[in-house]
């Protein structure tokens, strides 16, 4: 009777809890996604504070595609609260759904690694070309660019008939094969020049900033694939061959899940690669919240 209370309570009547709490695991999804939604927020949260905080970071055009990543990884994790909480089904049909407003968040990152990382490489390979074409204007119009795109594709499949928004999507899922084998070979290329070319240039702070954003791009884009893959080959076998794993709702989608944990583990890899970000982020976050952080 008390949790029937507390789940009318949170509800209003309106949408259902995505979970009945008939059984432990019920329990373990409802606590998990709070933990994640949370999680989620402070980490890519406090990058974003880091970075908008620190005009040496704000400069750098590396650093302003992890804050457009942040951005976006600090709205999953609110999106969380709603997707994991209640009772959703984002797709064709949908229930309770947004339009494909909430995952669609995720679409933004796809386009901002692939751009990161063509950056990354003329950084290295050509230094002088991109010093002179790459200003951080130019960098700023790419992320902002990353936005335009998402909501003119999301607009587009909710103003247009069902049957053309299906056609729509089943086209993007095409060119996101585009977009993965484009980070595929990028990322090879990039482990390439980190690993030989780098190598030989004398060591110089110019060369250990380069590998440092090297080894957290290659990271942030394998870490991508791997937790987009199971969710994008399903998607692919549901759309494509008509056969593919059905879920209940959003919560108890594990490739969905899987691919949301990339809002987390994306401003991970961002602090743990990135010193000067990490500093940034105890100074401007940790730092205020607990004075021992500062001091060490």
């Amino acid at each position: 009777m008390l949790l029937s209370n507390i789940t009318d309570s949170l509800t209003g009547g309106g949408v259902p809890l995505s979970v009945d709490f008939d059984s432990p695991e019920d329990y373990f999804i409802f606590i998990f996604q709070i933990v994640f939604a949370t999680t989620t927020i402070l980490v890519a949260g406090t990058v974003v504070i880091g970075i908008l905080s620190t005009r040496a970071l704000r400069l750098q055009n590396r650093f302003i595609f992890m804050l457009n990543t942040s951005i976006c990884d600090t709205l999953v994790g609110f999106s969380v609260y709603y997707l994991g909480l209640f009772d959703v089904h984002e797709g064709y049909p949908s229930r309770n759904g947004t339009y494909n407003v909430l995952p669609s968040l995720l679409g933004v990152n796809i386009l901002t690694f692939l751009f990161a990382q063509f950056d990354r490489y003329f950084a290295v390979c050509y230094p002088f070309i991109y010093s002179r074409f790459i200003t951080r204007h130019f960098v700023i119009g790419v992320n902002i660019y990353c936005w335009v795109y998402n909501i003119a594709h999301l607009l587009a499949r909710n103003f247009l008939p069902v049957s053309k928004a299906i056609q729509l999507y089943v086209y993007s899922i095409v060119f996101f094969q585009l977009v993965v084998l484009t980070k595929v070979v990028m990322t090879i290329k990039l482990y390439v020049v980190a690993r030989f070319q780098l190598e030989r240039d004398p060591p110089s702070a110019e060369k250990e900033s380069k590998k440092e954003s090297l080894k957290i791009i290659i990271f942030v884009v394998i870490s991508f694939l791997v937790l987009w893959c199971p969710s994008f080959v399903n998607i692919i076998l549901k759309f494509v061959l008509g056969r593919g794993v059905d879920f209940r709702n959003e919560a108890t989608n594990v490739f969905a899940i899987l691919a949301r944990l990339n809002a987390l583990c994306t401003p991970s890899v961002y602090i743990w690669g990135s010193p000067a970000l990490r500093d940034a982020t105890v100074r401007t976050v940790w730092g205020r919240v607990c004075p021992r952080c500062k001091r060490r």
